[in-house]
């Protein structure tokens, strides 16, 4: 896993006014907690967040982040958006010991393309998107893949079927499905089209063939009278 270095500052003004006037500044307000000791309000300067926010590692970057001069390994716990522009508003870095396990959440990435599910007009459906998962912080994973190509409609890919890397395991239900390969609405509808035409065909069918013996029994009729008819005479 990646780690970088990223310089925060401290003794900034709390409330949402002064928050609001950082990020207008470019930094962005934040907190630094954990390991048993106090919580300490910082701000980071954007540019510098972004740049360790978009590293192979995602946000599961290990962060050594220098506080006034007091240097401090952490990972980012949290992180707010603005509901509309989705600017970073607030972030939260969680200190660790890199001698203890601590859970994140990973993300689950499928690989490869579901032929037979393609092939029966289905789709597949991700169910799980991230997985809590158990590491030192040098052996988190950036992400879980997971190989979809032997996926068929109506099976699934489970937690078992995750490969976890090296140092990392998870307590979450080994039963717990990620994907699975299912029909598509559209092609259910067309199924069902296709079933009540084929239902109203063979009703017509059966409707042509009573109505035939229907008229076959009342030509017996008129000639069975006809016979009698000349008995009498």
């Amino acid at each position: 896993m990646a780690e970088l270095l990223l310089t925060a500052q401290t003794g900034r003004p709390l409330g949402t006014r002064s928050s609001r006037r950082l990020r207008r500044e470019g930094h962005v307000p934040g907190v630094v907690y954990g390991l048993g000791q106090d919580p300490v309000a910082v701000t980071v300067p954007w540019p510098e967040l972004r740049r360790v926010l978009t590293t192979e590692a995602g946000l599961n970057a290990l962060i050594t982040i220098d506080v006034d001069g007091d240097k401090q390994l952490s990972i980012v716990k949290e992180m707010q958006r603005h509901a509309v522009k989705r600017d970073v508003t607030h972030i939260d870095f969680l200190r660790v010991d890199p001698n203890e396990e601590i859970q994140i959440d990973v993300p689950i990435v499928l690989e490869g393309e579901a032929k037979e599910v393609e092939n029966e007009d289905g789709m597949v459906d991700q169910t799980l998107f991230t997985l809590a998962v158990y590491a030192k912080p040098n052996a988190i994973p950036s992400e879980l893949t997971v190989d979809i190509s032997e996926l068929t409609i109506g099976e699934a890919i489970r937690v078992s079927d995750i490969v976890m890397p090296e140092g990392s395991r998870t307590e979450v239900d080994e039963e717990e499905a990620v994907a699975i390969g299912t029909v598509t609405r559209s092609t259910l509808e067309a199924m069902a089209a296709e079933d009540a035409a084929e239902a109203a065909a063979l009703e017509g069918e059966e409707g042509e063939g009573e109505g035939g013996e229907e008229g076959d029994g009342g030509g017996d009729s008129d000639d069975d009278g006809g016979d009698d008819a000349g008995g009498d005479e």
